[in-house]
């Protein structure tokens, strides 16, 4: 059986949000239904992920949601976060789960490879995602994952949810949820909207479980 962490998931692009309205911008995605927050700050200074990181953390425990960190588990630790996501060039799940404990969600990217998948359920981890079944100007040479590559997957990885990411829209995100998935990871929908509250309104709708 599955664990329960599903629905929407919204990922921060510093290129998207303003500083200024950074906080403000992810309250509002959370109030339209994202019940799951990554702060996704790759090439920024420690000291401004963990000022990020510590407000963002305020928001997301008032609201119940959750937040994840990007790449880095100390960073996670530092700022008591819900956990750490970790792509194909970061550290292991065992490293992560060294850091942050047993308890942590630790999610893994598993791009469009199946086995991939399958090794991070074995090796522990918490979630994975499957990307990109649409084009995404945030990974815009990856090649694009067929719809029946994440209906395989949910086949086959049994015991932790599994999101997909990549190019998500409210005009889309029912056919992605139709394959099976626990939820929809979505970046710029929501952040390159004018209106982030709404955005994540009409995706979680479509992403409930």
């Amino acid at each position: 059986m599955k664990k329960s962490l599903g629905g929407l998931y919204a990922i921060t692009d510093k290129k998207l949000i303003a500083r200024e309205s950074f906080i403000e911008a992810v309250e509002k995605a959370i109030k339209g239904g994202a019940s799951v927050i990554q702060l996704r700050e790759k090439e920024t200074q420690k000291e401004e992920v963990i000022r990020l990181g510590k407000n963002i953390l305020e928001i997301t425990k008032s609201y119940g949601a959750l937040l994840i960190i990007n790449d880095r588990p100390e960073l996670a630790r530092e700022i008591g976060a819900d956990g750490v996501h970790l792509g194909e060039y970061d550290c292991s799940v065992a490293h992560a789960r060294s850091v942050l404990g047993k308890d942590a969600i630790i999610g893994v990217s598993c791009y469009g490879q199946i086995e991939s998948g399958l090794k991070a359920e074995a090796e522990g981890a918490s979630y994975v995602v499957f990307g990109t079944p649409y084009y995404t100007p945030t990974k815009p040479d990856r090649i694009p994952t067929p719809l029946e590559v994440l209906r395989e997957a949910t086949e086959k990885i049994g015991t932790i949810p599994i999101f997909a990411i990549g190019g998500i829209t409210a005009n889309n995100a029912r056919g992605i949820m139709d394959t099976g998935v626990d939820g929809i990871a979505v970046i710029t929908y929501i952040f390159g909207s004018g209106d982030p509250e709404e955005a994540a309104r009409e995706l979680a709708s479509i992403a409930k479980k």
